[in-house]
């Protein structure tokens, strides 16, 4: 495998920001615990009438009758939820993490907090009165995923439940898109993370979220993000334009925009310049989290104050070894290879 970087900077571009002094990292989104299924065939999908790749809110019930019907599959447990990921990809990296989420009093909950903390994940958890979460991902033999998602208790965050203190001593605050649907919370988060001194940083999460939500997104995005993670139907849909266009837009309002466009490689604004990243061929398994964990590889570079390029080139790397997996996580072995990859990128 290889991997080639093509990239420009625009006259009076910047090689990296302002935000790049920052040290230490805290999430908040739904916290999940994921359930990897991965499938001979797409029958499962039929049985239940779930949409092919699509991301689809379930109740507890039908989250249930889908387990119970994958029964015998072969199938894996992991933490999980987007800023999760991402969180959990800074840490197996050696930056200095936090976690804010809501998680049940029960099994899955304790899962989820052991699993984040055994690599030194400050997590913040309420506890909601709600079972855990768990997002059912079913992997289908073309590497495709397909989420049946049964929120439970990450959606009783709340924002009452949101207090300076959770951000002090953090530099960056990376805030999950699928959290904009609870629109008092996200306002919450991104004015007391504001007032606390961090830099805010939204990942836009699914194209139906941002088109369900659109004008609150572009008014969050006005008023108070530096950053923005998006990937290309993302884009489109939350200005209607092109992805040029949108990160155009982007770039006029925040510090650095990010625009993911797959096989396509990706494209960072900041100010005037723009940096174009490309990627390698990859044996894609599975290409859960690969978003998540751009933006873990991403972040690491501007956390050791690397040019733009870097940082897009680690976030790249990353995406591709991921893929080359099921799931999102990925053995000590594979960060160990990561790190060193890392060592000659920088």
């Amino acid at each position: 495998m290889y991997f080639f970087i093509n990239f420009f900077a625009q006259k009076g571009g910047r090689e990296q920001l302002n935000a790049a002094i920052m040290k230490k990292i805290i999430g908040i989104g739904n916290a999940l615990v994921d359930i990897l299924i991965r499938m001979k065939d797409e029958s499962l999908l039929e049985e239940f009438s779930i949409p092919k790749a699509s991301m689809q809110l379930v109740d507890r019930e039908l989250s249930a009758r889908i387990l119970k019907a994958a029964s015998g599959m072969d199938m894996t447990m992991a933490s999980g939820g987007s800023a999760a990921n991402t969180i959990h990809g800074l840490a197996r990296l050696g930056v200095e993490t936090g976690f804010i989420g809501c998680t049940g009093h029960d099994s899955y909950g304790e899962f989820f907090r052991k699993d984040m903390g055994i690599h030194g994940i400050h997590t913040i958890l309420l506890e909601g009165k709600q079972e855990t979460g768990r997002a059912v991902v079913l992997v289908t033999p073309d590497s495709e995923r397909t989420f049946a998602t049964f929120l439970g208790s990450a959606v009783e965050l709340k924002a009452r439940d949101i207090r300076a203190e959770y951000f002090k001593g953090y530099d960056l605050l990376y805030l999950e898109g699928y959290l904009v649907q609870n629109y008092d919370l996200v306002e919450k988060v991104v004015k007391v993370a504001r007032e606390t001194g961090l830099k805010i940083c939204i990942d836009l999460a699914s194209y139906n979220v941002v088109e369900g939500n659109r004008e609150f997104l572009q008014g969050i995005i006005n008023s108070g993000a530096d950053m923005v993670f998006a990937n290309e139907e993302e884009a489109t849909a939350l200005t209607g334009g092109t992805t040029a266009e949108t990160a155009e837009w982007l770039a006029a309002r925040c510090e650095l925009a990010v625009i993911k466009m797959g096989p396509r490689g990706s494209v960072i604004r900041s100010g005037k310049e723009t940096v174009r990243i490309g990627i390698t061929e990859a044996q894609v398994i599975d290409t859960t989290g690969a978003g998540d964990l751009y933006a873990s590889g991403f972040l690491y570079g501007l956390v050791h104050r690397l040019p733009l390029s870097r940082c897009g080139s680690i976030g790249a790397m990353l995406a591709s070894k991921i893929i080359e997996q099921v799931g999102t996580k990925m053995e000590e072995e594979n960060w160990e290879e990561v790190r060193g990859e890392i060592r000659l990128i920088s």
